[in-house]
């Protein structure tokens, strides 16, 4: 690992419970949203936050800038507790909601200032201080994350008041150490339509965990838009004119979240009443808040709506596998066959190295040992890309298999079984290499490992799709994470999370999340391949000696052995 790469991959650690018990949630696709809290998730009402103290008595202009820093830690009634160090007429006007800076530790942090702080000095009098941080990450005012390695500073005036060392002026904002920064901020996945209306998809941001987080939620979404990245293959129902009409969502005692909403909203369709219902009910049970239905009001009377049916993702009943001369779904210790694949693979007259089934296991596309990649299915097995180098296919819900040759990213194919390929424009174009690709369940956006001028990047793009659903152009790369090599796996852990094998001698499993930090672990002795799974607990890696690990607690435990293939499934 390369020392940048280190630090981002320790520097990023989350908390991995929060990155992998939150990487999957049910969407309601009728009727009402059932109570529940996902995975990790922070549960609505409740604050487990660390404590700031406010001002020391006597502090000199250094000590009360290192406390207003520190007190970041506490967003708790509007940072009150960071405001106590600002004077009267800053603390009614500093904006902390404006980013996050994420840095490396607050031990790491260096103070100066041009007083020094055992100094006596008269009222009236001004310090400036300067603070040196090390960031490694940042979050924009929308709740956007991204890496955003660097020295960085920030300057600070402070002056007497009342006796007392007070900041006069600050940068709006806030700074928080890594270590503690999941502890204060959650991940929250604000969801979007697809381009058929048919499928959410998530958007991750972090807010601060606080009770008010369905407010926070709820004004995100409906006064909010999309990720640039994102936007173009997705959309909201709300239109631009309805608002919220109150800066607080309730919840009361029947688990009902009241939205008050301007009048714009009184002269709307039924169709868009239920998709705003549906998308904002999604969102907020994907945030872990406790609710059983939302409630749209106008002036205070109720304002009808439904909600709409919505694909979702299928439960992962078990692994797919080749073991003993046999290809199929590995439940309870016995592997059933597919009808109309499993025969195909099995007989395909070279040995299989990648096997991506689809949603419904009518296909599966494969890849043998001389890189040729073939759609099996209905009992037939037919040849769809034999170009030279390519990486592993990956199918997506419309059943079209994508495949790219590895030096040459922007060939990206789609293949329908119709075995008409279509180029898709805007493949990563500032990439000279790719080594994994994998669409995600929604259909809506593609994952890959590329580099990027001579560095390795886990990217994310947004998938554009003409009416009948065939891929055309891909949106903006939105980078990840940097890699020390490349990807050998790329597997989906649920809505907004990746898994991916990387190839260096010391393989490691790295959890991403899209829109997030990631972590990384030692993989199993011998890693050669990796499959998804709906939650990110389902991680499967195949070891050279054919056994299967799984997670189990903090440790990988061997699940079967004498697999020869361990496969995945479209969108996982």
């Amino acid at each position: 690992m390369t020392a940048r790469t280190r630090r981002a991959l320790r520097g990023l650690v989350i908390a991995a419970t929060v990155l992998i018990l939150s990487a999957c949630t049910g969407l309601p696709t009728s009727g009402d949203a059932q109570p529940g809290k996902p995975l990790g998730a922070s549960p609505e009402g409740q604050d487990f936050l660390p404590l700031a103290s406010g001002p020391v008595d006597g502090a000199g202009p250094a000590a009360i800038v290192e406390g207003f820093m520190e007190a970041a830690i506490t967003p708790a009634d509007n940072w009150n507790t960071a405001r106590s160090f600002l004077t009267p007429e800053l603390a009614s006007t500093w904006r902390p909601n404006t980013g996050v800076s994420i840095d490396v530790s607050s031990a790491t942090r260096s103070f100066s200032s041009n007083v020094d702080e055992d100094d006596d000095a008269d009222d009236g009098n001004t310090a400036d201080v300067r603070v040196a941080f090390d960031q490694v990450a940042s979050v924009d005012a929308t709740g956007a994350y991204s890496e955003a390695f660097g020295a960085s500073n920030s300057a600070f005036v402070v002056e007497l008041t009342d006796g007392q060392w007070r900041i006069a002026e600050a940068p709006d904002g806030v700074v928080i150490d890594e270590s503690r920064f999941s502890r204060v901020y959650d991940d929250y996945a604000l969801q979007y339509f697809d381009q058929t209306w048919e499928r959410l998809v998530p958007d991750v941001r972090w807010f601060p965990r606080r009770a008010t987080v369905a407010t926070t939620i709820a004004q995100s979404l409906i006064g909010g838009a999309p990720s640039p990245w994102l936007d173009p293959a997705v959309q909201s129902a709300f239109p631009q004119e309805v608002q919220l009409a109150r800066d607080s969502v309730p919840i009361d005692p029947d688990q009902i979240a009241d939205v008050a909403l301007n009048r714009a909203a009184l002269g709307l369709d039924p169709t868009t009443l239920a998709r705003m219902r549906t998308q904002l009910q999604a969102t907020l049970t994907a945030g872990g808040v406790q609710i059983d239905q939302v409630r749209f009001t106008v002036d205070g009377r109720t304002l009808e709506a439904g909600v709409v049916e919505v694909v979702t993702d299928k439960a992962d009943p078990g692994s797919l596998v080749l073991k003993d001369g046999t290809f199929g779904m590995l439940v309870g210790g016995e592997i059933t066959p597919i009808p109309g694949v499993s025969d195909q693979i099995v007989n395909a007259g070279q040995p299989v190295t990648a096997v991506d089934v689809s949603v419904d296991s009518s296909h599966a596309a494969v890849q043998l040992i001389d890189g040729h990649v073939w759609l099996a299915g209905e009992g037939s097995f037919n040849e769809l890309d034999d170009r030279p180098s390519l990486v592993r296919p990956s199918m997506d819900p419309y059943d079209y298999t994508w495949s790219v040759p590895s030096n040459a990213p922007a060939a990206l194919q789609a293949i329908g079984s119709d075995v008409a390929p279509q180029s898709i424009a805007g493949a990563w174009p500032e990439a000279s290499s790719v080594s994994a690709i994998r669409v995600s369940a929604d259909g809506a956006r593609v994952a890959a490992a590329v580099v990027i001028g001579g560095e390795r990047w886990i990217v994310v793009s947004s998938v554009i799709r003409d009416e009948a659903g065939l891929p055309t152009e891909l949106g903006p790369t939105e980078p990840l994470a940097q890699l020390d090599g490349g990807a050998i796996g790329l597997v989906w852990l649920g809505a907004d999370r990746l898994g991916l094998l990387t190839d260096p001698a010391d393989r490691m499993v790295v959890t991403q999340v899209v829109g997030g930090p990631g972590t990384s672990e030692v993989a199993p002795t011998g890693a050669v391949s990796l499959a998804g799974a709906r939650a990110a607990t389902g991680l499967r890696v195949l070891g050279a000696d054919g056994a299967v690990f799984a997670r189990a607690g903090s440790a990988w435990s061997e699940s079967i052995s004498g697999v020869s293939l361990l496969a995945t499934r479209a969108g996982h």
